[in-house]
């Protein structure tokens, strides 16, 4: 039984037959936050992002790193969500917004793969930092 990683060349090849690139990814995101800036729910969040062309080039680099195992990302996205108070309504927000956005922009193959992955971080970030009840 082979017990190594999976090769990064697995996800890559995956996304690449689902119709995703870096390129893509790119104007997802681009797409993404302008329309999460302008909300009213979660829209307020985003205030406090300083330098937009280093967010959208850190969170492409975060997709890329989950899409295709590009190992971009460097960051600590539990710790970097925490001090923003988020609960769930802002989570299922994001996720209708970021879905929305992926099947306008991308095709249906990518926007499932994409929205499968967003679902997925989603449910964890709200599992670790939601308060108990």
């Amino acid at each position: 039984m082979d017990c190594s990683p999976p090769s990064p060349e697995g996800p890559a090849r995956a996304a690449a037959a689902a119709g995703l690139d870096e390129a893509m990814l790119e104007k997802l995101v681009r797409a993404f936050y302008g329309l999460a800036r302008q909300d009213a729910e979660i829209g307020p969040i985003f205030q406090r992002v300083a330098d937009w062309e280093h967010h959208i080039a850190q969170i492409t680099a975060f997709w890329s790193s989950v899409v295709f195992g590009s190992g971009r990302y460097r960051g600590r996205p539990m710790q970097a969500h925490a001090p923003l108070g988020l609960t769930p309504a802002h989570f299922a927000r994001w996720l209708t917004l970021f879905e929305r956005t992926a099947r306008d922009l991308c095709p249906p193959a990518g926007a499932a793969l994409l929205i499968d992955r967003a679902r997925r971080i989603a449910a964890s970030l709200e599992a670790g930092l939601t308060p108990l009840g």
